[in-house]
């Protein structure tokens, strides 16, 4: 079941946006401790939010529905290996849907938000990371055209 997409909006966001996006971050690394037991325990950030709403090389953009922030994702310019393609790629991250919301085309709005700013710095390449056990969110980057091409493994060891 899809929204009504006339009362959402996606703009870029902004310092007022904070304390939503923090919220959400830490929403998103308890959604994300069952697929990673590297993970710390108590608060995580990942990276520093008000940092990235200042970075020329990367843009968040949140989603609102009736003026409330449902969703959040970045994309980031980054410098690729130098044995591969591209030069430069488009990497997203800090993709987040309210629980509400989801199951409604709100990730695929905000893909399509992310790609269409990546394209608008002259990349056409995008990459993400995921959790492979996180099956929902593989099925909806799938949906979007993504595809896997490498599998990060790990294990304990002891003598």
């Amino acid at each position: 079941m899809s929204i009504d997409t006339k009362n959402i909006t996606i703009r870029p966001a902004d310092k007022n946006d904070l304390p939503k996006l923090a919220q959400f971050l830490q929403t998103l690394v308890d959604a994300e401790r069952p697929f990673d037991p590297t993970l710390k325990e108590g608060e995580i950030f990942y990276y520093d939010i008000q940092e990235l709403i200042e970075d020329k090389a990367t843009e968040i953009l949140v989603v609102e529905s009736n003026n409330e922030i449902i969703a959040s994702g970045y994309a980031q310019i980054r410098v690729a290996k130098p044995y591969e393609k591209y030069e430069l790629f488009g990497y997203l991250g800090f993709m987040f849907v309210s629980s509400e919301f989801r199951g409604k085309g709100i990730s695929g709005l905000l893909l399509e938000a992310l790609k269409k700013w990546v394209l608008s710095q002259g990349i056409t390449e995008v990459r993400l990371q995921v959790y492979d056990e996180n099956e929902a969110a593989v099925r909806a980057y799938e949906k979007a055209g993504f595809k896997k091409i490498l599998t990060t493994m790990r294990c304990d060891i002891s003598e």
